[in-house]
Order: structure tokens, then sequence, then C-alpha cells
């Protein structure tokens, strides 16, 4: 390992008394300094990059960075902490959300905090770019420290450049992306840290215990991942016995602490027996306390047994939690998105990018696949590979276990992909620094220096993107034509709205939530799985030839339809139904109930009054 990092420290001692450089080669020695380093930079490059162009929207692109938003104002217009109901989403009394007041609650404190000595608007902006850039420092300095404590020097150095490229590309720490898939991966870089003490300290896995809770109760994503993180440990505890006790009982009882404090923190009474699928309910709180309790009953009862009872006393332990399973929670032993109505999977789910799976990708994004599954794919070759030969067997398989769970769930969600290629820059990062001493042990071989570039180029997934990106522009030059790419979302979009009373809007579900944060109307629907009704309503409304579709909005008190004939849900279900609502609106016919709005100017969508007709 020595040799790896050594041609690093002699540059730094030779140039230890040369100024300014010399004193910042000095820091980048150490693991804190050089995470502020690097993160100064990342951040510089992220704002500059952001606001180059000119003034740009606070909010993210996503459609969740805007319902986080709509969360937090109604947090802080006086909604309960326990309520998360969504009153303006949906059929009826509205929809119950399934995202963590955790989230909320340090971005409704910067708003307050801005909205000292800024107005409303510029202390929302404040706030929502200084929540995801102060992420960044802590996902990079776990990752350097992961990198530090399997590669020296030079796999810090790695992991901080590789975990730099991957944040900034992610676009999840961008200012004004709220949602909490930066805090989920600033969370699991510190997981994979605390695996590679080789002091097997116990306040590491301690710390891996509380992120493993803190991971469960933001959101579900992580869930296969916390679950494989905890058979590691197990398994490393029945491997190795009485040395990884401590290390052990702290991890479960961190586990279980934390996660009761999180999920009587989080929970209402009135939900402590339900079970959801997709946040912390009783479900995953139970499975996360009887599992973390179960290993560290283990640790300090058998630890002293023998290899082969402490991996019978594993499997009666993993036996008690997937019976528990089956007692407590069997439907989350499946795909929470299965019992989707089907009309929902084909209109909806199979368009939302994230969702798809890597046959879908296939067919609808096939040139960002290298991207997605191409690093994480190499990486489990190479974990592989080296276990095979000996080379620092217990890091490969860890990571292997790892990266397979997640690599495999990426397949299922390409959202996974994000934890895969995180993963990934560990294992390759080893690989390079080796590659790197033998090319520089033989200055000639040519075939050596070659293997090095590829291999940091195949390291990195914009790297792949931009080969994918290179085919696409190719494909795309015989199919270029004039698009109308005029918005249904904007603010300006939106305008119409603003001049009738508050009601409730019938639009595309890409339209929902931008509606609920410039106006005050309510909206039938949003791209959310728990509002399956308001979905469904909207869908049908469009699919029903016109005096049909009048008794879907009179039955759920419509006042307003937006019809957007660019929006991709829509665009389908005119062509699915010719005859339906919205197939006749896209050719001009409209029924006598609706009355048409004024249109903004540059906008896409048409605004139309819902006049009720006698029955």
């Amino acid at each position: 390992m020595m040799n790896a990092v050594q041609p690093i420290a002699k540059a730094q001692s030779a140039s230890a008394r040369t100024g300014f450089i010399g004193r910042i080669r000095q820091r980048l020695t150490h693991l804190l300094p050089s995470a502020l380093i690097y993160t100064v930079i990342l951040i510089g490059i992220i704002a500059v990059m952001k606001y180059a162009g000119g003034p740009v929207d606070y909010v993210g692109p996503d459609n969740d960075d805007g319902m986080r938003l709509v969360e937090v104002r109604d947090f802080l217009d006086g909604q309960g902490w326990f309520d998360l109901m969504q009153y303006r989403l949906g059929l009826g009394e509205g929809t119950l959300m399934h995202w963590s007041r955790l989230i909320d609650l340090p971005i409704a404190a910067l708003i307050r905090f801005f909205g000292l000595f800024l107005g409303h608007d510029a202390a929302e902006a404040a706030a929502l770019v200084i929540w995801p850039l102060s992420l960044v420092f802590p996902a990079m300095l776990a990752m350097g420290l992961a990198g530090q404590r399997v590669g020296g020097l030079a796999g810090m150095h790695l992991s901080f450049c590789f975990a730099g490229m991957a944040i900034y590309t992610g676009n999840r720490f961008a200012p004004g992306a709220i949602d909490h898939h930066n805090v989920q991966f600033a969370l699991v870089a510190t997981m994979t840290a605390m695996l590679f003490d080789e002091k097997q300290r116990a306040w590491n896995y301690a710390v891996a215990g509380a992120a493993a809770a803190l991971a469960i109760a933001i959101g579900a994503e992580t869930t296969p991942f916390v679950a494989t993180y905890c058979l590691v440990v197990a398994l490393l505890w029945v491997w190795e016995g009485e040395p990884f006790a401590a290390a052990t009982k702290a991890f479960g009882l961190s586990l279980a602490v934390t996660v009761s404090i999180f999920f009587f923190a989080t929970v209402p009474p009135q939900h402590y027996s339900a079970v959801t699928c997709d946040n912390l309910s009783l479900g995953f709180y139970s499975l996360a306390t009887i599992g973390g309790g179960l290993l560290l009953a283990s640790a300090v009862f058998a630890s002293r047994f023998s290899r082969s009872l402490r991996f019978t006393v594993l499997a009666a332990v993993g036996a008690a939690i997937f019976g528990s399973a089956l007692v407590i929670a069997p439907q989350c032993l499946r795909n929470p998105l299965a019992d989707l109505d089907p009309m929902l999977v084909e209109l909806w789910l199979r368009n939302v990018s994230e969702a798809q799976s890597i046959l879908a990708l296939s067919r609808t994004d096939p040139v960002s696949i290298g991207a997605f599954y191409a690093p994480g794919l190499l990486a489990i070759a190479v974990c592989i590979f080296r276990s095979a030969q000996g080379d620092r067997v217990q890091v490969h398989l860890v990571l292997l276990a790892l990266l397979s769970v997640s690599w495999v769930v990426a397949l299922v969600q390409v959202r996974g992909a994000v934890f895969s290629n995180l993963l990934s820059i560990l294992p390759l990062a080893l690989l390079i620094i080796d590659v790197r001493r033998m090319s520089n042990g033989d200055s000639e071989n040519a075939a050596a220096a070659l293997v090095y570039i590829v291999a940091v180029l195949a390291s990195v997934p914009p790297v792949w993107a931009v080969g994918g990106a290179l085919v696409e522009m190719q494909i795309d030059k015989k199919n270029a034509a004039d698009t109308d790419n005029l918005s249904c979302s904007s603010k300006q979009a939106l305008a119409p709205l603003g001049d009738l009373p508050a009601g409730l809007v019938s639009a595309p579900s890409e339209m929902g939530v931008p509606i609920l944060r410039y106006t005050a109307n309510r909206v039938l629907s949003a791209p959310y799985h728990r509002n399956q009704g308001g979905m469904l309503t909207e869908m049908h409304v469009g699919l029903a030839e016109p005096q049909e579709a009048e008794a879907f909005l009179r039955g759920a008190g419509v006042t307003v339809l937006a019809f957007c004939p660019n929006d991709l849900q829509t665009s389908k279900i005119a062509r699915l139904k010719p005859d339906g609502l919205y197939g006749q609106l896209g050719k001009g016919n409209i029924p006598a109930y609706l009355d048409p709005l004024p249109k903004a100017a540059d906008s896409g969508a048409q605004f139309f009054r819902y006049r009720m007709t006698p029955k």
C-alpha cells in the first residue's frame, strides 16, 4: 500500500517549503483539510455552472423538490409535526404523504433564519441554496475517509475526485435540490466508510447504526442496502468472533435505539400499529429493532463460541427476523408499488424515468445504460477477480456484497444506480492505484499506461454518459425537427389560475406540483403513488368521451380543467382514445360545459372553467 502512495508523499516533501502551494499540498495529506478544500472547489463549480446562464428558479427541476417545498410551507404555516396529509392533493380530504419531517425540519429552520433579515421569497431561495450545498461536505468527507481506509493517501484523493464527479453530475446537491436523495447519498457513504476501520473501533459501528436508522427513517429506497449492511456486519462477527464483538454490539444497540427514537419522534401515536412499506412504520421499525436487538444479544452471549456455532446462532437470528416479517409485515417482502392499478402502471409509472427497469430503459433511453450500469458491473467483476486472487479479500468481499445488492436493485429501478456507482468508487480506486504503480514501475510499457488510462476512464459514469450522448447526437441529427417546447408548468403558464377563486384543478400529474406551489388551488393529480384515486380520476377524465367525462368532473368537484397537449401522459391518452376528452380537445373540439380562459403568453397550457350543466 505504501508503494502506491509514495510518489505523492515525495512530491509533498520536496515542495513543503515552496510557499502557498506547498502549504496546500501539505494539507492535502490529511483527511479533514483535504475534504474542506475539495468541498470548496466543488461547491464553487456547482454554483458557477448553476448560475452562469443568468437567473434560474431557486427550486430544483424535479417534482419532488417542488413538493418538498410545498410540504415545508405547510409546516411553517402551522400544519402539525405528525400531520403529513397533503390536503390540497387528490380526492376527498387529501393524500397522506410518505415523506419524513426529518428533512422538512432543517429546511424550515433555514427559511425562518433567513426570514429574520430577508423577504419571504429571498429567505426561501437562500435556504434552498444552502441546504443541498451544506450536504456536500459530509458526503465528501465520508467518501474520502472510506478511500483512505482502503487505499491510503492515493485512495483518499481518488475517492474525493470520483465522488466529486458523482455529486456534480448527479445534480442532487445543486441549489434547489431539497429532496432526500442527497441525504441518502451522504448516509450510504458514511455507513460504507465505517466498515473499513482496521482497528474495528466500536464508535465507527455506532455511527453506522445511527446512519442506517436515519436512512430508514427518511426514505425506503435505502432499505435493501441497510439490510445487506446488517448482514455484512453479522457475517463479520461470525467470522471474527470475540475481536469483533464490541463493534457488533455497538452497531446492534445503535441501530435499535436510534430507529426507536426516530419512530416515536416522527410517527403519530394513532399510526403506531399501521404497517406501510414506503416509509418508517411498524413494519420497518419492528424488523430493525428485532434485528439490532438479536445481533446485540448474539455478540454479548455467543462471541466466544466456535465459528460454526456462531453461524448457527446467526441462522437462528435470520430465521427469527424472517418469521417476524411474515407475521408483522408480509406485504413489505415484495415491491411496494406492486398494488398500483394497471392503468397507472401503463400511463404513469412506465414514464417515470427513475422508476424504470433496465429493460424499459433499453427501449426509452438506451444510450444512458452505460452511465447507470457499467461502473457498477466493472466494480463487481473487479471484486470477484481480486477476491479470487487473494488480494485484500475481506475488503473486496464486503464491497462485493454491498455493490451486488445495489446493482441488482438498479436493474429493477434505475434510481438505485446512484448507490451502485457510489460504491464502485472504492474497488475501482484500488484497481487504479495498482495499475498506476505498475505503469510507473515500467515507464516503457505502453500497454500498462493504456490500461491505466482505460481503467480511469471506465471508472467514471460521466464518461459513459458522454459516449452515449455522442451516439444520441448522431441519431438525433437524422430526426431533428422543430418541436413546441412551451411550458405548461411555469409560473407564467399558470398565471390564468390566479384570476380565479381557489378550487379543484384537474390537470396532468406533471402539472400538479407546480399548481400547488404557485397557487392556492387543490389538484386532482400529482405523481405520487399514494394518490391513486386522484390520478385515476384525472386519467378517466381524459379517456372518457366528453359527455361521460363531465360525470367525472362533476363527481370530483372539479372547477378548472387544464389541458397540455405537450404533456407525455396527455398525448398518450389522446392517442389511446381519440374520441376521449383529451383527444377531442387536441382537435379543437370543446364541449359546451368548458369555458376557455385567456391563455398566457408563451404557454403550452390551456385552462377551461368547468360550468356544471343541469342534470
